[in-house]
C-alpha cells in the first residue's frame, strides 16, 4: 500500500469522525483466562500474530490491532503476575478471569483533531476471581499484582520509550 492508497483508504473515516466525534472512540477490549499453574491464557486464536490497521483507521480487521495487543499483553502479565503472587502468598484461585477494556478517540491517530490524545484516553483492569479469601487478603493480591505486573507498571509509570530508524546498507 502507498500514501495515495492509504490517504483513499482513510479520507471517508477521517471526514465521518470530523463531522461526529462521538464515533472516532472505540473500546477495545482483552481477555484472558487463568491457567493451571502460573499461567493466563489469551485467546489469539493464532500461533503467528500479524498486526495491521484497526478498522477505524482504514484496516479491514483481518490483521491483529495492536491496541488488542497491548491489552492482550496486560491481561497476559496481569493473570501470570496475579497467580504468581496467589501462589506466593497461598491463595488458592478455583477459578478466574482477567479483562482489560481500553478507550480510544482515533481522531488523534488519524490527525482529524490534532488536540485529541493519540493512544489509550483510559484502561480499566478488572480480575474476576473465585476464592474463598476475606477482603484484606484480596486487597493484598491487587496490591502485589499491580506492583509486580511489568505491563502494568510500563503503562502506568509513562516510560521513555526512545525511538530511532537505522538505514540498512545495501
Amino acid at each position: 500500500m502507498n500514501s495515495e492508497e492509504l490517504k483513499k483508504l482513510q479520507s471517508p473515516i477521517k471526514s465521518k469522525f470530523q463531522k461526529d466525534p462521538k464515533t472516532a472512540i472505540i473500546t477495545l477490549r482483552a481477555e484472558g483466562k487463568i491457567g493451571e499453574g502460573i499461567s493466563c491464557k489469551i485467546e489469539t486464536g493464532r500461533t503467528l500474530v500479524e498486526a495491521g490497521l484497526h478498522p477505524a483507521t482504514g484496516g479491514d480487521g483481518m490483521l491483529a490491532c495492536s491496541g488488542d495487543m497491548l491489552l492482550e499483553s496486560l491481561v497476559a502479565c496481569a493473570g501470570v503476575t496475579l497467580s504468581a503472587v496467589a501462589t506466593s502468598i497461598g491463595i488458592k484461585i478455583k477459578d478466574g478471569t482477567v479483562k482489560a477494556e481500553g478507550d480510544l478517540d482515533f481522531r488523534g491517530t488519524l490527525a482529524v483533531d490534532k488536540d485529541v490524545q493519540v493512544g489509550f484516553k483510559r484502561i480499566r483492569l478488572i480480575f474476576e476471581l473465585n476464592c474463598n479469601e476475606d477482603a484484606d487478603k484480596i486487597q493484598t493480591l491487587l496490591k502485589l499484582t499491580k506492583r509486580y505486573c511489568i505491563v502494568y507498571q510500563t503503562i502506568i509509570s509513562g516510560t521513555e520509550v526512545n525511538t530511532r530508524i537505522d538505514k540498512s546498507k545495501t
